[in-house]
């Protein structure tokens, strides 16, 4: 398939020139940008402004010089709300349910400051430098009425703009709502005792607007910080690549310029740019930034090599496989902003009470006011009903949830752990029944053959294997490969998962699969067999060993509390000593895809609560069935997309990582949680039954946010 692909490239390419400006291939004739013509050459360049670039300096470029490209951010980015997923706008318009500022659906590298938080920034340090002078004025009591009352309207038809127009919606109340009242009635109030001779409350209106933009300048800022492993991901992808061209030649050409097939030379200590196969040299690469280990993995001619990754000490070079948003690292992300905006099961309890929760405090806040005035104390009756809308604000509530997954979701990518969604790490936190499958999940996944075998048979059995993923196959094209033969025409290949693979040579039907497939009454571990018509049947026995760290990832699971459970389409005698070897006393063997599934099902009906792990085709069904499917990064796309966990080594030490960041993950949704109820249990009847100033009530709203993100960021020191 890359061999294909890289000769209809290249073909291509001969027929293309390249932009001296930017590197890129352009066909002569019809380029974007025209041509220009040099010494009497004729040049093509991809827009107008190479074109002008070139006809200003032409012996720049034609010196090899290269500019990296400029791209723009791509066209329909969509916006959503970080606390409410299933709000998704074309433009960074307010959150419509609960006011939040959208952010974009898609992550970048750019670690600046968001457009909302210097606006915020902005607001606030004009607020703090007007509010100052307006509450020293009204504690020092220097009856300077008109001068508070411009302060203030600067403060609140300022600074609170924001606040107004994210609270004030009509029909949909959320957290601003609260402060946005609060804000109005103590202006209003004071208007009307400026104007009659009343009590003034300008300086509780200026520090509440004053006091809430703090808090969302911290807030905005601790949120940056939970997207950090993310970003720092995105940073490691270089933005520019040496190319090998088809002429031999090398030009340094942006990222966004190469294509599947394109060759890329990669020297000591530089990133490798994309996805690919090694073509030529051998170096070792450190992977840690996708699987969180820290030993580099040597790589050699035929390796796979994940863009991002360093390469240490050796010269390679790299066929592109895989570039742009196809790569692993791209998926990553996307991976980790979805699950980042998803909702774990927890979070219903917080919608429920978050729903009755503002009609309900501004009753409580109107009856606390209605009595107050009704007891014969009227400046009590405003600054008493003031202080329970504002104390009362929902932030916290609010964050709890999304601020921890947000943060867990970014450190499991840092651990190699991609999370699908927030309740795949509820629900792993709790599985209590861990079944795994054994070739490539337990064991390295990359049998070798053994023994003697024919090559007539080994070359059929090759050729009808060679498009098959799994490491069966992969070991006999290996041997087929190594032995040199030639592969004959094998046509109508049909694979029957979990039992083996057929077709036609020659006119005759080829089987090779296991020996249920083959028809062996008395099979020998670890082998399959390839029928030739009415020929006796041929052996070809596949050894793999168990990878080094499967005993202490399975010894450190149970002691997690899982009760493991091998499940594979291997033979009972060829299941035996892996299991006895790692420990493993319940072991389902010889299951076809659906009885896998089966076994599923079984242990849901029981009461169980079902994590699955595997990496082949014939794991996928188990796996979106399980409550919890846990793929192994080396294995196939089906088993990936089947799952709601993958695990980037393809290490179960990565699982117990899961795990354990799982737990922490849960425990800090609900110290969050019972940190927002408890704030408001006590701040609500303490602002209403005694003389609580609204800007104390302010400050305490405010910290309660940042307390609540606070906590959520210590999950970056977990598993």
């Amino acid at each position: 398939m890359v061999t294909t692909v890289y000769v209809a490239d290249l073909a291509a390419d001969l027929a293309k020139v390249r932009d001296p400006v930017c590197g890129m291939m352009v066909t002569p004739g019809v380029a974007k940008g025209g041509g220009a013509e040099h010494a009497g050459e004729e040049y093509w360049f991809c827009n107008p402004k190479c074109n002008a670039k070139f006809v200003a300096e032409p012996e720049k470029f034609l010196a090899g010089h290269v500019e990296p490209m400029v791209t723009a951010a791509p066209p329909g980015t969509m916006w959503v709300c970080p606390m409410c997923p299933e709000i998704r706008e074309p433009t960074p318009v307010p959150c419509t349910s609960c006011g939040m500022a959208l952010e974009p659906e898609a992550m970048t590298a750019d670690a600046g400051p968001s457009p909302e938080l210097r606006t915020m920034t902005i607001r606030l340090a004009v607020c703090a430098v007007l509010a100052g002078p307006l509450v020293v004025i009204a504690m020092a009591m220097l009856h300077l009425p008109w001068v508070e009352a411009a302060l203030a309207t600067i403060i609140v038809g300022y600074g609170g703009l924001p606040l107004f127009t994210r609270g004030l919606r009509w029909g949909r109340p959320n957290m601003f709502t609260l402060i946005a009242i609060g804000v109005t009635a103590a202006y209003t109030f004071s208007i009307v005792g400026l104007l009659r001779g009343g009590p003034l409350y300008f300086e509780a209106a200026g520090a509440i607007v004053t006091l809430t933009l703090l808090g969302q300048v911290l807030e905005l800022r601790a949120r940056a910080a939970t997207s950090g492993a993310i970003r720092a991901l995105l940073s490691l992808a270089p933005t520019t690549v040496r190319r090998i061209m088809p002429d031999g030649r090398e030009l340094d050409v942006d990222i966004a310029a190469v294509k599947p097939g394109h060759r890329l030379r990669v020297r000591p200590g530089e990133r490798i740019p994309t996805d690919g196969i090694v073509r030529e040299g051998a170096s070792s690469v450190d992977e840690s930034m996708i699987t969180g280990e820290p030993m580099p993995v040597l790589k050699g001619v035929g390796d796979r090599v994940t863009g991002g990754t360093l390469n240490t000490n050796g010269a390679l070079i790299v066929g592109a496989t895989r570039v742009g948003g196809e790569t692993l690292l791209a998926q990553i992300v996307k991976l980790v902003g979805e699950a980042q905006r998803s909702r774990a099961p927890i979070q219903q309890l917080a919608d429920r009470i978050a729903a009755v929760f503002t009609p309900t405090v501004i009753a409580i806040a109107i009856i606390t006011a209605i009595t107050w005035f009704a007891l014969g104390s009227s400046d009590r009756a405003l600054v008493n009903g003031v202080a329970v809308l504002i104390i009362a604000c929902p932030c916290a509530l609010g964050l709890a949830t999304p601020m921890s997954i947000m943060v867990a979701t970014g450190r499991g990518a840092q651990l190699g752990v991609l999370v699908r969604s927030a309740e795949a790490l509820q629900r792993l936190a709790v599985a209590d029944t861990l079944l795994v499958d054994k070739t490539g999940t337990l064991t390295v996944g990359k049998p070798t053959l053994v023994g003697d075998v024919p090559d007539d048979a080994l070359a059929i059995a090759a050729s009808l294997e060679r498009a098959s993923e799994h490491p069966i196959a992969s070991a006999i094209v290996a041997a087929a490969t190594a032995r040199g033969l030639k592969l004959p025409k094998i046509t109508d290949i049909v694979a029957e998962p979990g039992l083996g693979v057929r077709g036609t040579l020659e006119g005759r039907i080829v089987r090779l699969g296991s020996a249920r497939y083959a028809s062996i009454s008395d099979p020998a571990p670890h082998t399959v067999y390839l029928v030739d018509g009415d020929t006796r049947p041929v052996a070809f026995t596949i050894a793999d060993t168990i990878k080094s760290t499967s005993a202490a990832a399975l010894a450190s699971l149970r002691a997690e509390g899982f009760h493991i459970i091998m499940l594979t389409g291997d033979t009972a005698a060829g299941a035996a000593p892996v299991a006895q070897e790692l420990g493993i006393t319940d072991v389902r063997a010889g299951l076809l895809p659906a009885e896998k599934l089966a076994v599923v099902e079984e242990l849901q009906r029981a009461g169980r609560i079902v994590a699955m792990a595997g990496d082949g085709i014939n794991d996928a069904p188990a796996l979106a069935r399980a409550d919890v499917g846990i793929a192994m990064g080396t294995g196939t796309d089906v088993a990936i997309h089947s799952a709601a966990i993958t695990l980037v080594s393809g290490d179960l030490q990565g699982l117990l990582r899961a795990r354990r960041l799982a737990h922490a993950t849960i425990a800090n949704i609900r110290q969050n949680l019972a940190f927002a109820f408890l704030y408001n249990s006590i701040g609500i009847p303490l602002a209403a039954l005694w003389t609580l100033s609204p800007m104390f009530a302010s400050a305490a709203m405010s910290l309660s946010s940042v307390s609540v993100i606070a906590n959520a960021l210590r999950l970056r020191r977990s598993a």
